[in-house]
């Protein structure tokens, strides 16, 4: 039977100075390694007029559903300005989500001695998305970029969303909209953490349990999950992205 090992934290790997090197952060310099590497073999396909086949194909057909998708909810005016940013929120999530199913994944790493002289095993590859301090980390980017597009487009009347003295009434809708903005870094945080990191804990009891036959139909799930809820972050963003631009009287 596979040992069992699960931590709600991501597990340090080594120090830099100060800084506290998490398997968390590896994983993510390497899928953003990927995805710059990936959009440089692209445009230079596009550049050379390359025919277009195999990965190109999978990955250009991606873009063309994810472009086509954020019309249909922003516009194509929003789309052409938003779109890199939402395009980048969700390919990095997808596979960041997505490298909990590579093999060795939370079964290869380095065991190191704790401060009880217990050992401690810490996985090499760590999924970012099942880390909160990533999580939190792209909710809080995205949240400050809602009021910096909110910002750009109303100028200082972006701010009578939050901060109405009309009417008594007006003002404790506008602080109820001011929390409701706060809560979105929760809910976003939460959400990609909350079902990223329970994939991962079943993904390893799975194995544990009956190590090749049990996790297979899990991991299927797990593709699906993955898909979802970088789809729901990306959109989500854009969504709150769009009704940022708009004034109270073009929302109503």
């Amino acid at each position: 039977m596979t040992k069992l090992h699960v931590s709600i934290s991501a597990e340090p790997i080594f120090h830099l100075g100060n800084i506290e090197v998490t398997n968390s952060m590896i994983t993510g310099l390497i899928v953003s390694a990927l995805l710059v590497g990936v959009s440089f073999w692209l445009s230079r396909n596009l550049q050379t007029k390359k025919m277009v086949k195999g990965v190109q194909n999978v990955v250009e057909m991606l873009i063309e559903s994810l472009y086509s998708l954020m019309v249909s909810v922003a516009g194509e005016t929003k789309t052409k300005e938003f779109f890199p940013l939402i395009a980048t929120f969700f390919f990095y999530i997808l596979f960041s989500n997505w490298m909990a199913l590579l093999p060795g994944v939370g079964t290869i790493g380095i065991t190191s001695l704790g401060h009880e002289g217990k050992e401690i095993f810490a996985p090499l590859i760590r999924p970012p998305s099942a880390d909160f301090n990533a999580t939190l980390g792209l909710a809080l980017f995205s949240v400050v970029t809602i009021q910096i597009v909110g910002f750009r487009y109303l100028h200082v009347g972006y701010l009578k969303r939050f901060f109405n003295f009309q009417s008594p009434m007006k003002l404790v809708m506008g602080l109820l909209e001011l929390v409701s903005e706060l809560s979105k870094i929760i809910s976003f945080a939460f959400r990609l953490f909350g079902n990223i990191f329970a994939g991962e804990v079943l993904l390893a009891v799975s194995l544990a349990l009956l190590p090749f036959l049990a996790p297979l139909p899990f991991m299927g799930l797990e593709i699906f999950v993955g898909l979802i809820q970088a789809l729901v972050f990306a959109i989500l963003t854009l969504v709150f992205m769009n009704m940022a631009t708009l004034s109270h009287e073009e929302e109503q």
